[in-house]
């Protein structure tokens, strides 16, 4: 770990906390504070999104994400307790892999928590989802890769949205034989508000999760430093992948159905659910 790596990860060792049997954990109102959400409801919402990763990874939630009471200080020395989180390492991983990306403490989070592959152990009980758990896994990696992606493309010489967005048409023109990012969202039936990747099965997001951890594979292994060459980079993969679906005689991406439910419908679906199951838990015990 470098001098500057330190002093990036200090804030999250800072917090962690030992129990009784040397175990490692985290607060989550300690974890709140470093990430810098200013309101308990807000990263909530973080953290349900976060438990429910941790339910499609096939992992216990109350043996990951148990909950505490916690004092804390009030005005003319009283103290109050409000609820808490006890984190472990993955828990925290989780969070910080759906926290608001525009961050840069989110960023070196990423990077701290990364000790747990989580793709490894998502792969590991696939195969076990209903399909809209498969669509809330695979769009979750696909939000991991695109930070990438977008990294290695600036590096690559796209810098300004503008030119970002011409990079993304043009690896959606590779994959779906022409057709642009507004020609797809037409095909869905789309709001303007609406994004394509919220509206796609599993099989199109893999296939879009395909071009796009390829491309920033090949944008970091071929060293490309020019902007044109990027373009064409992520558009020659994209059209690959087509030909080899074409090739294989499966469906192709344009001509898959829309799903009637966006990503976060079925992630507030998913998110009550997952509510209406720990409460119910809370009152049997």
């Amino acid at each position: 770990m470098s001098k500057l790596e330190a002093v990036e990860y200090k804030p999250f060792e800072a917090i962690k906390q030992k129990d009784e049997y040397g175990e490692e954990f985290w607060y989550a109102r300690d974890l709140q504070k470093v990430l810098q959400y200013s309101n308990w409801q807000n990263f909530s919402k973080v953290i349900d999104r976060a438990k429910l990763a941790c339910k499609n990874s096939g992992y216990s939630v109350s043996e990951r994400f148990p909950k505490v009471r916690k004092s804390i200080e009030m005005p003319n020395f009283a103290t109050r307790s409000v609820a808490d989180y006890k984190l472990t390492r993955y828990a925290c991983y989780l969070i910080v892999q759906n926290g608001d990306p525009r961050k840069d403490i989110i960023a070196f989070g990423q990077t701290y928590f990364a000790m747990q592959t989580r793709r490894q152990e998502l792969t590991d009980a696939f195969n076990e989802l209903d399909e809209n758990n498969k669509r809330l896994v695979v769009r979750g990696n696909i939000k991991q890769w695109n930070q990438l992606l977008a990294t290695a493309a600036h590096n690559a010489g796209v810098i300004t949205n503008k030119e970002f967005a011409i990079f993304q048409n043009d690896g959606y023109t590779g994959l779906y034989g022409g057709l642009t990012v507004t020609d797809i969202h037409k095909k869905k039936g789309l709001k303007d508000s609406e994004r394509i990747l919220d509206f796609m099965e599993s099989t199109e997001l893999i296939a879009n999760l395909f071009r796009i951890s390829q491309t920033e594979e090949k944008l970091k292994l071929d060293r490309i430093c020019e902007k044109t060459k990027a373009n064409e980079t992520h558009y020659q993969i994209g059209k690959k992948i087509r030909n080899a679906m074409l090739n294989m005689g499966t469906t192709l991406p344009e001509e898959l159905p829309t799903p009637e439910k966006s990503i976060q419908v079925i992630e507030r679906e998913e998110i009550k659910r997952l509510r209406n199951s720990e409460t119910k838990l809370m009152l049997d015990e």
